[in-house]
């Protein structure tokens, strides 16, 4: 069943107070002549400027603008989770507030969704106006995440975005996943996710609010959905094969060491102490480590097996 309201376009913020006006405003003249119902979103993830304020008097001028402040700053993810719950929109599309996603792109990315039946769409910043501090890791970090998740876009980590309601209602986000968006809708059934090349502007205000720490955080993170996405409800399939690989190793090295002494007793010669081989150091080591492993596969799968959703599945359709 439709919403009343059609799109809703989410924000997350943080110490943005100067192109808040801006934005805002240029969103307003965009959707208007969409002739479609909507709600702007602005997150405000624990801004320490006049952020809120700003927000407060936009609302004043735009009613169709909402807020959300959080106490402290939690983080881009959690911004856009919050965003996701109260939006409601059947279209909902995402934007950072430092106007270097432009607003003019809405009415294509609105009809990508509503019209050709995309689940999602993301943004491709093909040309970008961003340090090569910036632009060479980004390269790196998207190819990794196009082989690991085999879902083929060249920005996973570009701020405008376009979803199908359901998508954002059946996904959680959290941590600093908001990256990987893609690959968690995806593990929830929606197949559909396209990608449109998007301008980028240079930053008009301020300075970006991301370290070289996104960087390593964001490789982490990579490893963290994939894991999370693929063996969540059956880590002992991971647990258990490497157990098993490094257990069948482990094994024939000691076939090895136990052919080795029967070769120089049958020879009558005087065999070396096992303890002197490096190889029975090896084997003690990689039998030890398979063990562990195949405990921890035990264990990870009584906390699936307690898991408040282990058994919630995604279903896409009730007749």
């Amino acid at each position: 069943m439709k919403s009343t309201i059609e799109l809703s376009i989410i924000v997350p913020l943080y110490n943005e107070e100067e192109s808040l006006p801006e934005l805002v405003t240029w969103i307003d003249r965009v959707v208007k002549k969409m002739q479609i119902s909507h709600e702007v979103i602005l997150v405000d993830d624990g801004s320490t400027d006049t952020s809120w304020e700003v927000i407060k008097q936009l609302k004043t001028q735009f009613p169709k603008v909402q807020g959300l402040k959080f106490r402290r700053n939690y983080g881009k993810s959690a911004a856009l989770f919050c965003g996701f719950e109260v939006a409601k929109g059947d279209v909902v599309i995402t934007m950072d507030a430092d106007l270097q996603d432009s607003p003019d792109e809405i009415p294509e990315l609105y009809d990508m969704i509503a019209t050709q039946e995309y689940d999602m769409v993301s943004g491709w910043k093909q040309k970008r106006y961003d340090p090569i501090s910036k632009t060479v890791p980004s390269k790196f970090f998207n190819k990794t995440a196009r082989i690991i998740s085999g879902i083929k876009l060249h920005d996973f980590n570009c701020g405008l975005k376009a979803y199908d309601k359901e998508v954002v209602k059946n996904i959680e986000v959290y941590g600093e996943m908001h990256r990987y968006i893609p690959m968690l809708a995806k593990e929830a059934g929606f197949k559909k996710i396209g990608e449109k090349i998007v301008q980028h502007q240079e930053r008009k205000y301020g300075t970006t609010k991301f370290g070289m720490s996104r960087f390593i955080n964001g490789f982490l993170d990579l490893l963290s959905v994939s894991f999370i996405t693929k063996f969540r409800k059956k880590p002992m399939h991971l647990f258990g094969a490497l157990g098993t690989l490094i257990l069948m190793i482990g094994f024939f090295a000691v076939v090895y060491l136990g052919a080795n002494k029967l070769y120089y007793i049958y020879h009558e010669m005087r065999a070396p102490l096992i303890t002197d081989n490096p190889v029975f150091y090896i084997a003690l080591v990689l039998m030890i480590i398979g063990v562990q492993l195949f405990l921890a596969g035990f264990l990870a799968e009584l906390v699936a097996r307690d898991s408040t959703d282990r058994n919630h599945y995604q279903i896409d359709e009730k007749i």
